[in-house]
């Protein structure tokens, strides 16, 4: 199952996040590197697992060129002397926004892959060739084994309150120590306490979710996360939303958002008091698990 997750904002003037397509100002065109590495990092939006950062290579900066001077990509490859394992190649022209627009869309997923370690880019008119691989490990060493990516134990209701208090002690145990979301360092903040009123939002978003088979947080009938929690007559001041897909257990889902800076950010937000944490099984297309954490700061 390929998880998604979505974290965003909502009763702020001016600030909002959104990671379910991961929302990105488009970029220059020298920053197709930073793209690639931001949407690495939020794993395509949550679609797949989150990858480490790739390292520029010059070797590849080359094999990039030659492919776009009509090498065929694995001569290319072979001839500049790099010993691939794994190779993931695009070829992309159009604006700079139709770059950034591709690479967040449907371009995401060659770009993810956690077995490459390096890239190479080339640009040239309109056009860019990226190019990422791993080099492949010699026979006579014998690395450390590789950390694979295992999904924990499946969850088989939905709602549950064991599930909420233990998803609480994982962000508290992180809220209690600080962290960094991406480039933005965040010191120890105070817990946060289970809100009943906030999991009966949260449920009812993720079973809605479920039964419609959809994956936003603006749902069908226009209604936002600040809009769900003020119709059950919760008094807010701020509101925030995380959601997932795919998960199969609270660990994943809350590890996945710890990776992932912006919905890493609502987590460890210091004005957040209260949280409200639920899942739902899909009913849809959709067969997975939908996970739906509503943070809020009351009015006083």
């Amino acid at each position: 199952m390929k998880p998604s997750l979505a974290g965003t904002f909502w009763s702020l003037v001016g600030l909002g996040v959104t990671l379910s397509g991961l929302a990105i100002t488009p970029l220059a065109r020298a920053d197709t590197f930073s793209t690639v590495q931001m949407l690495r990092q939020g794993g395509c939006g949550g679609l797949v697992p989150a990858a480490q950062p790739l390292r520029r290579e010059v070797t590849l900066d080359r094999v990039a060129e030659q492919w776009a001077h009509g090498w065929p990509l694995a001569q290319a490859t072979e001839r500049s002397g790099y010993r691939a394992a794994a190779t993931s190649a695009l070829h992309l022209s159009g604006s700079d926004d139709f770059v950034v627009r591709e690479l967040r869309n449907s371009r995401c997923r060659p770009v993810a892959g956690r077995e490459l370690r390096d890239i190479g880019v080339y640009q040239r008119g309109p056009d860019t060739w990226l190019v990422l691989a791993s080099v492949a490990v010699s026979a006579e060493v014998h690395p450390a084994p590789r950390s694979t990516y295992v999904p924990g134990p499946r969850v088989v209701a939905s709602g549950g309150s064991m599930s909420a208090a233990h998803a609480l002690e994982l962000v508290n145990e992180v809220r209690a120590r600080g962290t960094r979301c991406g480039t933005q360092q965040f010191a120890a903040a105070a817990p946060l306490s289970l809100s009943s009123t906030l999991a009966g939002v949260a449920f009812g978003h993720a079973a809605d979710m479920a039964e419609h088979d959809y994956f936003e947080h603006v749902d069908p009938s226009g209604q936002s996360p600040a809009d769900r929690v003020r119709a059950v007559g919760y008094r807010e001041k701020l509101v925030g939303e995380n959601i997932a897909y795919g998960p199969q257990s609270v660990d994943e889902v809350v590890k996945g958002w710890l990776g992932s800076p912006g919905h890493c950010a609502n987590i460890m937000d210091p004005r957040f008091e209260q949280m409200g944490f639920a899942y739902s099984t899909g009913h849809g297309s959709r067969h997975g698990l939908y996970w739906v954490q509503v943070f809020a700061e009351p009015r006083a």
